[in-house]
């Protein structure tokens, strides 16, 4: 494999395998002249203990050492590395439970664990450049975030950390691949996004940011916790063609959301608009205000959206 397939894979940034081959000599084991690195099964069995023995906080040098000695058949790694991961939860801290995924899942997930977040960062960033907004986050990114959710869940409260660490770093990817100086679509009014009252968690609600920019859609993002009387002003203000309301839990202002959305009248006299609502999220499920308005996932949202938007 390639170092940039290797990295990938175990969710380590390529800088950083050149790195330890530079400082640890945890390199691949035969190099061919003039031709780039390429990795073989014992190498990457190498890197993966590496990898696993500093997520449970074995210094790199020592971890090295180590990943050597066992790959190489020796009882000796016992010996070397100390008891850093007793009390773990079963299947070793450097695990999330994933189930089955894409590659670039479980090297997300690893990258994760271990707190790395230059390697989060370049594995995201692949992720969105490779396959675009909607795969990235379906396929990629909801899994994994959803796996760390799962893992504190299930370890009182550890592993916080990595679900944290992950959510900053994914809102950034986000905001940090799709900025268009303008849209690209003409005629067609502002998208306005925004979360529930009290609703905080707002990464699905930026992923949909993220890929209606990239449609070239223009969108107005109002984030985390909006009020229903700051909504109704922003569609008075704004004139948006959709406002889109996304709710984790069951919302208990579902009413007066709609209210505060197809109620208003905007535009100038003798050619007053209405705007359509839409609802994203789980929170909607048993609400009956929600009905044909729902959006249950990132790729059929797009494609309903696509649909309201069609003159």
């Amino acid at each position: 494999m390639s170092t940039g397939t290797v990295a990938q894979r175990l969710g380590v940034a390529a800088a950083t395998l050149r790195s330890w081959e530079r400082r640890y000599a945890i390199g691949p084991a035969v190099r061919v002249a003039g031709k780039h690195r390429r990795w073989l099964p014992e190498d990457i069995a190498r890197l993966e203990e590496m990898c696993h023995l500093t997520a449970r906080g074995v210094p790199p040098a020592e971890a090295a050492r180590a990943a050597r000695v066992k790959v190489a058949g020796t009882s000796k790694v016992e010996k070397d590395v100390p008891a850093a991961g007793a009390g773990q939860t079963p299947g070793g801290p450097a695990t999330l439970p994933l189930g089955p995924v894409r590659a670039e899942c479980r090297g997300l997930a690893r990258a994760a664990v271990r707190l790395d977040g230059e390697a989060v960062e370049a594995l995201l960033d692949q992720a969105i450049e490779d396959h675009g907004c909607v795969v990235a986050w379906e396929e990629i990114i909801a899994p994994t975030l959803h796996a760390a959710g799962r893992k504190w869940a299930s370890a009182g409260e550890r592993y916080i950390e990595v679900e944290h660490l992950l959510s900053w770093l994914v809102s950034s990817a986000l905001r940090r691949r799709h900025k268009p100086l303008r849209p690209t679509r003409e005629g067609v009014g502002p998208i306005v996004l925004a979360c529930a009252p009290g609703e905080l968690h707002s990464l699905p609600l930026e992923a949909l940011w993220a890929a209606l920019t990239e449609r070239g859609l223009p969108v107005k993002m109002f984030g985390p916790a909006f009020p229903v009387d700051a909504l109704r002003e922003a569609v008075r203000r704004v004139g948006p063609s959709l406002v889109v309301v996304w709710a984790q839990g069951r919302p208990t202002t579902a009413a007066d959301l709609v209210t505060a959305v197809e109620g208003v009248e905007w535009g100038v006299r003798g050619a007053r608009s209405h705007t359509a609502l839409l609802m994203a999220g789980p929170g909607w499920t048993s609400v009956p205000q929600a009905g044909t308005r729902r959006l249950t996932a990132l790729r059929s949202g797009l494609d309903l959206i696509e649909q309201r938007l069609a003159p």
